[in-house]
C-alpha cells in the first residue's frame, strides 16, 4: 500500500527539470531569442530560453536598459560571457 502511496505523490509533484536554471556564464556566447520571464530592474532580468532553461542574466553597459521591457515580451539578445551585450524587442 505504501509504495502505491508514494508513486502517487512522486506523479503529483511537479518535474523539477522543467523549470532547471543555468549559471549565465555557462550560456555559449552567441545571439538568442529568449522571452521575459521577470523584470527585476533596469540591469537584471529572468529570462526562459527556446529550450526550457531558465537564467537570471544582467549587464554592465551604460547603453543596455532592460527598464522598457515586461514580462512575456520577445526579445533577441546578443549574450558574450554571461553579459546582455545588446538585445532587440521582437
Amino acid at each position: 500500500m505504501r509504495k502505491w502511496i508514494f508513486a502517487a505523490l512522486l506523479l503529483a509533484v511537479p518535474n523539477a527539470a522543467q523549470a532547471a536554471t543555468v549559471d549565465p556564464s555557462l550560456i555559449p556566447d552567441g545571439t538568442y531569442t529568449v522571452q521575459i520571464e521577470r523584470v527585476v530592474d533596469a540591469k537584471h532580468i529572468v529570462i526562459k530560453m527556446d529550450n526550457g532553461m531558465e537564467s537570471a542574466i544582467s549587464t554592465n553597459r551604460v547603453n543596455v536598459s532592460f527598464d522598457r521591457l515586461s514580462a512575456n515580451d520577445t526579445v533577441k539578445m546578443s549574450i558574450i560571457k554571461g553579459i546582455v551585450a545588446v538585445f532587440a524587442k521582437q
